[in-house]
Parts: C-alpha cells; sequence; structure tokens
C-alpha cells in the first residue's frame, strides 16, 4: 500500500525520473467549465533524454529508474486501475479518424479494466520492479515518470511530428518518406535545441506539434503521486518517443488549483500557491532542477479573464457560443512549480487621467551600476532570450504593468496600489538593475488566499489586506514580491529545502527597495530599518517560543540531517511547504 502524506506536513515524493529525461516544453490545451468545477483539455510535453541517459549503454540507461541503489529495495504496491470515463480511449485498436498508423508491431498489453501493471514504490520514487535491478538482462520497458496526483488521465498518445507542414526544415532530408521512429525524435532534438533567436519560430512549431494527430496509444498507470508511461518494446529513454500528449481533467477537489468567488461574489478560480505545486493541474516534472518552457491556450466563458504567468499581454480571440481563448507564452525555461493561472471577472484597473498607451509606456533611465555584465553580454545559464543579455533593456526602469481586481475594489486600487507600482519597478531597478521579466500583472485575489502576497513570472497576487493599511504596508509587501522576480524565479534554490534563501533575499531587498521608492533621507531610512528590525526580532521571539522543534528546522538533503533555519530570513507571513 501506498504511505498516505498530509502535504501540509509531510515532504512530498518528487517521483519524476528526471536523471534520464527531462521535459524541455510544456504546450497545454484547456477548457475552463465553471459549473462542474473542472479544467479539461490536453498536455503536450516535448522531451530530451537525460544527462544520465547520455552517459550510460544503452541496458543501465533503461534499467535506472532511481537515483541511488538504496531505492531498489521497496515494498510492491498494489495494482492501479484507472477510472475509464472514455472506453474508447483504451483500444488497443487505433481509431482511424484520429490517429494514423505508427507502429503496427507494438500491442497493448493493459487489461479489460485499463490496468497496466503493478509498479513499486520507495521514498515517493515509482518504478518498474525489473528495472531496479541491473543485472536483469530482460529488460522491462523504459517508464517516463510524470509527477501529478487529483487528476483523471483519459489517454495518452505519441504525436507524429511528421504530419507538420514545413517540419521538414528539421531533418536532413528535403522530403519525409521513410517515417521512423528516430526520425520523429530527430525532428524534436533539433526543435528543442533552436538557438535563443528563432525563440518565435521555435513556439510555431511547438504549437504546429500539439495539434498534430496522434501515431499510437501509450500504455500509462497512474497512482496516488504519479502518472508511469511506457511504450511497448522501448527500453531506453533515448528511443522513447519525444512528444507525447496527455489528454486528462482535474477534480473539483484537486488541490492545486481553488474554486471559489472573488469579493464581488463572482465565480474564480487560480492556483493559491499549494504545497502540492501544479500536480493537479497538469502532470509535470516537479523537482526545480527541471526547467521548461511552456505555452497555454485557455478558452473560458466570454465574461472571464484569464491571467497567466506568460510574457505576453495576451488579448482574447472571439470564438462561438460566447466563448473567448486566451494565448500565452513562456522562454525563459523555469520550474514547472512556477506555473500560474488566474480565471475570474476581474476588472483592469487604470487611472482615470491616463490613457492605456500613457499606462503601458516603459519609463527608461541610464543604465544602473548593478548592470555591468550587459556590456559583456554573457550569462552562465542555459540559452533563452534573456533580457540581461539585451542591453536595450538595460534602461527599462518601469516594465509595462497591468492591475486587476475584482470590481469591488477597483476604487481601492487607483487610490493606493496603481501609483506604487511605478515606484516600486523603478527602486527595484536602481538597485538591481535590469528586470528579468517583459512585462508584470498584479492582481488582487480573493479572500481566501492565505498569505499576503505570492509571485510568479510575469503576475503578482496581492491579498486585499495589504489595500486598507496604506502605502506602507502596500508598498513593503508589493516591493517584497517584485525582489522574487530576481532571488526566487530568475535563479532559485536548487531543491525545495532550501526555499527559505530565496525569501531571505527577498525580505532584505523589500527593506532597500522600500526605502529608495519614499525618497528617504539617510536619517529617515535608518529609523525606519531599525523599527522593522525591532518588529521582526519580537516577532522571532514569538515564532520560537509557539513552535515546535520540528518547525524551526529543515532537513539536508544531502545529510538526511536537520540544519538550522535562521528564521530572521525567512519572511513574514510567508510559509513553508516543502
Amino acid at each position: 500500500m501506498e504511505t498516505v502524506l498530509d502535504p501540509s506536513r509531510d515532504d512530498l515524493p518528487l517521483t519524476a525520473n528526471t536523471n534520464h529525461i527531462l521535459v524541455k516544453h510544456y504546450a497545454l490545451d484547456l477548457d475552463v467549465d465553471f459549473e462542474n468545477h473542472v479544467i479539461e483539455g490536453a498536455i503536450t510535453i516535448f522531451l530530451e533524454p537525460g544527462s544520465r541517459c547520455r552517459n550510460l549503454s544503452g541496458a543501465d540507461e533503461g534499467s535506472g529508474q532511481s537515483e541511488s541503489s538504496e531505492s531498489c529495495k521497496a515494498e510492491t504496491s498494489a495494482p492501479c486501475r484507472i477510472p475509464v470515463t472514455n472506453p474508447g480511449a483504451f483500444s488497443s485498436k487505433m481509431r482511424s479518424n484520429d490517429i494514423v498508423d505508427c507502429d503496427t508491431s507494438e500491442k497493448d498489453t493493459s487489461d479489460k479494466n485499463g490496468n497496466h501493471g503493478s509498479m513499486e514504490q520507495t521514498y515517493g520514487i515509482f518504478r518498474s520492479e525489473n528495472c531496479c535491478n541491473p543485472e536483469n538482462h530482460e529488460i522491462e520497458d523504459f517508464l517516463l515518470i510524470l509527477d501529478c496526483c487529483d487528476l483523471s488521465v483519459l489517454k495518452v498518445e505519441e504525436v507524429d511530428a511528421t504530419a507538420v507542414p514545413g517540419i521538414e526544415r528539421f531533418t536532413r532530408s528535403a522530403q519525409l518518406t521513410n517515417v521512423s521512429r528516430d526520425l520523429r525524435n530527430q525532428i524534436v532534438h533539433e526543435l528543442v535545441t533552436l538557438p535563443a533567436d528563432c525563440w518565435k519560430e521555435q513556439l510555431y512549431y511547438y504549437a504546429c506539434c500539439s495539434q498534430a494527430p496522434g501515431c499510437g496509444e501509450l500504455l500509462f498507470t497512474s497512482s496516488t503521486w504519479s502518472l508511469q508511461i511506457r511504450k511497448m518494446g522501448v527500453k531506453t529513454a533515448t528511443d522513447f518517443p519525444h512528444i507525447v500528449r496527455i489528454w486528462y481533467k482535474t477534480k473539483p477537489e484537486g488541490r492545486s488549483i481553488t474554486w471559489t468567488t472573488d469579493q464581488s461574489s463572482r465565480p474564480c478560480v487560480y492556483t493559491m500557491g499549494s504545497p502540492i505545486n501544479n500536480r493537479a493541474l497538469f502532470p509535470c516534472q516537479e523537482p526545480p532542477v527541471a526547467m521548461s518552457t511552456w505555452q497555454a491556450t485557455v478558452r473560458a466563458a466570454a465574461s472571464f479573464v484569464v491571467l497567466m504567468s506568460g510574457e505576453n499581454s495576451a488579448k482574447p480571440t472571439q470564438l462561438q457560443e460566447g466563448r473567448l481563448s486566451w494565448n500565452y507564452y513562456v522562454t525563459m525555461p523555469m520550474p514547472a512549480s512556477t506555473f500560474t493561472i488566474a480565471i475570474g471577472s476581474w476588472k483592469e484597473v487604470k487611472p482615470e487621467s491616463y490613457s492605456l498607451n500613457e499606462l503601458s509606456t516603459v519609463t527608461s533611465f541610464p543604465p544602473s551600476k548593478a548592470d555591468s555584465r550587459c556590456a559583456s553580454g554573457i550569462c552562465g545559464h542555459m540559452e533563452y532570450p534573456c533580457r540581461f543579455q539585451n542591453p536595450n533593456t538595460a534602461s527599462q526602469a518601469i516594465i509595462p504593468y497591468r492591475v486587476f481586481a475584482p470590481e469591488c475594489l477597483q476604487h481601492r486600487c487607483e487610490e493606493n496600489l496603481l501609483q506604487l507600482i511605478p515606484q516600486c519597478l523603478s527602486s527595484a531597478h536602481s538597485t538591481l538593475g535590469t528586470h528579468p521579466f517583459t512585462r508584470l500583472d498584479v492582481l488582487i485575489v480573493p479572500a481566501n488566499f492565505a498569505s499576503l502576497g505570492m509571485a510568479s513570472p510575469h503576475i503578482i497576487f496581492l491579498s486585499q489586506s495589504v489595500l486598507p493599511g496604506g502605502s506602507q504596508l502596500c508598498g513593503t509587501r508589493l516591493c517584497h514580491e517584485i525582489a522574487h522576480a530576481w532571488f526566487g524565479l530568475a535563479i532559485g534554490a536548487r531543491d525545495w529545502t532550501e526555499e527559505w534563501l530565496s525569501e531571505g533575499f527577498a525580505t532584505h531587498l523589500e527593506d532597500v527597495f522600500w526605502i529608495e521608492a519614499q525618497k528617504l533621507s539617510r536619517d529617515e531610512a535608518k529609523e525606519q530599518l531599525e523599527l522593522k528590525a525591532l518588529l521582526r526580532w519580537r516577532r522571532l521571539q514569538d515564532e520560537v517560543q509557539n513552535s515546535t522543534e520540528e518547525m524551526q528546522v529543515l532537513r539536508n538533503e544531502s545529510t538526511r540531517a536537520p540544519c538550522l533555519i535562521p528564521l530572521r530570513l525567512l519572511g513574514s507571513n510567508e510559509r513553508i511547504n516543502h
């Protein structure tokens, strides 16, 4: 039996086998159903074999699903039976109207109930029994393991990239005659490794591939914390299909998103920073080291506005029957946990005296001293369209921003929040230089939001509690979340046990940014810092006195031993979930 875990207390299993295969891009195509509290559709994932596969022989490559030899000592869990809401989706006979012939030698070994075999669990990592034994030459099929929970997976299929018009440019042949598994995987490899300056073309072909026909259903098994996918006869990550489409739907009780009403009593749904992150929103690779880009098409009723952690300020496309389609994308590889979405009857807040064009204007100042690296144009990260390598972005002190809120809170946002954003953005730029992201949306989230704020790429959630507190509370919280663009998003901890580092930097920088935004004198700044230091010290004493010792330490993953965490480095009203 699988161990029952409490996400609010226990460390959660990171099941994805990222040592063997990596998701490089997610393409989501989703419909939002407010009546049934369900988001459903498909996610197409583009894969590349991981570093471990490139260093191992074929036999070893397919055999190791664990990250240590210890993890092979496991108890066998009971087979998971998949609820079949669409029986046709599991048929071993491909449907001619939507699936083309891919590999006639492949056979579906699932039984009548959609059961695809038993799995093992240890330390939250699920794997085939024979995959754990390097001496076993009867190697099981390679498993793609994704983190997920509270999802109904309906169908998994390989995608035929060769069906996309113009895709032959990613091959060495002018015409696609003999279509093979190697050719399909070669196309994906060429696509995901395109140079950064080809990002528009890359996104275009990602979108085209995500809509390409399937070429064979894949076997899959769902467990409490993972989705395991395999293809009959494929023993290695290198030979595993590099484009996989997963048809699924969320569950109303899923813990990654919250279905609620806003302060104007209108329905909405948003990702609230759950302890399980996004694994109940879409199947993904959860470890922070699994970096990927994404694009998403989301359809909802015309009365709703879809906000997302995307680089573009999406404009909706009108569909039939009073529905709108919203499209967002991200070209900076990020952990899947940073994907954020909020759908509701939000109203954009604009100053009455300004036009839309004036509000969106990017204010430029001389480059900050902090931007010395722009001169060299070299960064140490993986290749993507990096703003730090673009000298033109160094002078953008205030990036384009928008503010959204429920209708009943618009006036409060106009009075306070709207005028603070450019001040805080400008002070952050004068301290740290180039903004890592191209734009910013700020949303006042529903009253059930459990924190004062949460930062994600291109979007910040703020609690309604910061609005009546005057500029001091609203400004410091806004500065804190803006600081996370650098510490926590642009750079971050390698694993979840070190999340406190980002909070420590953001807490320090919120003071620096806010002092700069207020244009305080040296004496005024010193007085404010001393007062805040005293308040934090008293809060630290209260936390130590009123919390268990277990809550004051984090486990060191390398030694499995506790390491003391200086609580003063944690941001106020922040919570460690892992």
